[in-house]
């Protein structure tokens, strides 16, 4: 088998890394087999391992991990179809057939530079002109002599063996996956025992740039013997757009009168031409004189050829499309991996894992800015409906009245502004999957339409009669407590029992502080590359303060954080004082004592602050609100000053 990266977005975009060897190491050294000239990758990022069949991938850097359908890669095997993403490259996986091993030939120029299998040589021997059948394609199917002279049972053999070509590279779908039978299909209806397939080049009158692919069609009859690839030969058929026979022969004298019956060795060449473009040329060879080519050989050959170039310009512009595709969701996807390595994430993933085969809804919880988006991205990513729309509705970003057209859609007419009907977004998720954020801020009324279209999967559009039918995944998320919110009366608890099928809750990033240097610095790269700064990393006081903070925003708060300090930051670590106020000051002292150097700067200032806040309490009474007055700050900013300057003496509770 022969396991392949095909690169779809980055430095390597549209390039195929075949993975031959048993392990494969990708980074943004020069000494890695893969080299990557990317800042936000590692130089030595991870390994490709091959062995009995498998290919794994095996993260090197623990701190900036590749990512496999936008979970941390780790160790893991990879699966046809996989997206990889390392740094900003995106490359997709594919695990192709054993027929995938044939040959490959690479032309540059107008010269041969590189034989990667001895399957294909390219010769630059001329074909011998008195001895070659000339066609051009309007001729293949003129009433010539060939069909006057045919026998029925011929013409009739042709036909079918056209007819079945037709009919299987039409149902083949795929650009690679076409060039693979193509010349089994040929060598059931042509004599040939070696065949290859040539593309043409940038220039349709040129081999340059070319790329040749071989086949032994008659394995175990001719099996390793290389196709002789003429290159004047296939100049012509490209120049002229013209099919040829000719015949080789041997020391022998030939017979005038049939100069075939002596020929040792006989070769077809066709064109391939779609849409008046010249793609390549399909040849084929046998050796005589036993067995060889005639013109009705030529014709057939011709015809199948007509069929297959339509069939591979289709081919070519698919890939094009699907690759321009993966770019767009590249790009999107970019910012859409989630990052940790601590137990209680790990714990995550390997719930994602679990539940991203099925097709249970899945209800998220966890506090704002934790991530329940990235959850339900890789799940999805991580799902048969994978290449599905994956739409995402915010409910408490849209009035109710919007959010009903929104999600079901309205019919022309149904309301004023209503000029024409319009599909909702549960409509356009058909086959993928639709996830609803801050489910929590539903209406009463449109929570008992959803319920509906969770137990029918229909539902009407706003002004309609008819029911509509939807085949989609429902991801919900919230950071309410719905339980709470039941018992109070705004929330169904039908719909609850619902969406709660499988739960997956996200802890506060204070939680797993564990994560928070590899976040850090995950997005200390995306920061550096979009503001065009270098930074190497972090001080060691900058990391205890990032560790030592709460993060009552999460790991959203801990983005804005980073990017704040590389706005502001001069030196080429981030420094205590880049960071925010409120983080700068969190570091706890035992994480200070144990920094390399001390922050004279920020232990001036922590301590100033203590000093001022404790005056302020003790002329207030003890009260913190009204010491809060006193200082001009909200109460709710000088609680968090207490807790984050560990002023225990202080007591916030059970205040007036």
């Amino acid at each position: 088998m022969t396991p392949r990266l095909i690169a779809v977005a980055g430095p390597l975009s549209g390039t195929s890394l075949p993975l031959t060897r048993v392990e494969t190491s990708i980074g943004s050294d020069d000494a890695n087999h893969v080299g990557l000239a990317d800042r936000a990758v590692s130089p030595r990022h991870c390994l490709l391992i091959c062995r009995d069949g498998l290919v794994t991938i095996r993260d090197l850097d623990r701190e900036n991990s590749s990512f496999v359908n936008g979970l941390p890669a780790g160790e893991r095997a990879l699966e046809d179809g996989d997206e990889i993403q390392i740094g900003s490259s995106l490359f997709v996986f594919q695990q192709l057939a054993n027929s995938d091993e044939a040959g490959t030939v690479r032309l540059k120029g107008d010269a041969l530079d590189e034989i990667v299998s001895d399957s294909v040589r390219v010769g630059e021997d001329a074909a011998p002109a008195s001895a070659a059948i000339v066609l051009r394609r309007e001729d293949v199917f003129d009433d010539a002599p060939f069909h006057r002279m045919a026998t029925t049972t011929r013409l009739s053999r042709d036909l079918a063996a056209l007819i079945r070509a037709s009919a299987a590279i039409n149902a083949v779908r795929g650009l690679v996956a076409l060039e693979r039978p193509l010349l089994e299909l040929i060598a059931d209806a042509v004599p040939a025992t070696r065949g290859a397939l040539v593309a043409a080049g940038d220039s349709p009158r040129e081999i340059g740039s070319a790329i040749g692919w071989c086949r032994d069609v008659a394995a175990g009859v001719t099996a390793g013997l290389p196709v002789q690839v003429s290159r004047p030969l296939i100049e012509r058929v490209l120049r002229d757009v013209v099919g040829v026979l000719w015949y080789e022969f041997g020391d022998e004298r030939r017979d005038a009168a049939s100069p075939a019956s002596h020929a040792t060795r006989s070769v077809l060449a066709a064109p391939l031409v779609a849409f008046d473009k010249v793609l390549g040329a399909i040849v084929l060879e046998v050796d005589g004189p036993d067995q060889r080519f005639d013109e009705g050989h030529l014709r057939l050959l011709m015809a199948i050829a007509g069929i297959a170039a339509t069939a591979f310009e289709h081919a070519r512009q698919v890939e094009s499309l699907e690759g321009a595709n993966r770019r767009l969701q590249a790009e999107l996807n970019l910012e859409h991996n989630m990052v940790g390595d601590s137990e209680k994430l790990r714990d995550i993933y390997r719930r994602i894992a679990r539940v991203a085969p099925t097709d249970s809804t899945v209800l998220i919880t966890g506090e704002s800015g934790t991530g329940k988006e990235l959850v339900a991205r890789s799940i999805h990513r991580n799902s048969p409906r994978a290449g599905r729309p994956f739409v995402a509705i915010n409910c408490a970003a849209i009035t109710e009245t919007l959010l009903e057209s929104e999600l079901f859609g309205h019919e022309k007419g149904s309301f004023t502004g209503a000029v024409g009907q319009k599909k909702g977004k549960l409509e356009i998720a058909e086959g993928g999957t639709v996830f609803l954020d801050e489910i929590g801020e539903l209406s009463f009324a449109l929570q008992a339409k959803m319920l509906r279209v969770l137990q029918e999967k229909a539902f009407e559009r706003v002004g309609g009669t008819r029911p509509v039918h939807v085949d989609f995944r429902l991801v919900a998320a919230t950071n309410r407590d719905l339980k709470a919110a039941i018992e109070s009366g705004a929330f169904r608890r039908d719909l609850y029992y619902r969406l709660n099928v499988v739960s997956v809750a996200m802890p506060p990033l204070r939680d797993r502080r564990d994560d928070i240097p590899i976040l850090a610095n995950t997005f200390l790269r995306r920061q550096s590359d979009k503001t065009k700064r270098q930074v190497a990393g972090f001080s060691a006081e900058a990391l205890a303060c990032l560790i030592g903070y709460d993060w009552p925003g999460n790991v959203r708060e801990l983005e804005n954080a980073i990017e704040h300090a590389v706005v502001l930051g001069q030196d080429s670590l981030i420094q205590p004082d880049d960071l925010p106020d409120a983080v700068a000051e969190s570091a706890p002292p035992e994480a200070a004592a144990a920094a390399v150097v001390t922050m004279h700067y920020h232990d001036a200032i922590r301590q100033a602050k203590k000093d001022l806040i404790l005056r302020a309490v003790e002329q207030a009474g003890g009260h913190p609100s009204a010491a809060a007055r006193l200082l001009g700050l909200h109460p709710n900013y000088l609680h968090r000053l207490i807790k984050n300057l560990q002023l225990k003496a202080i007591r916030t509770d059970g205040e007036p």
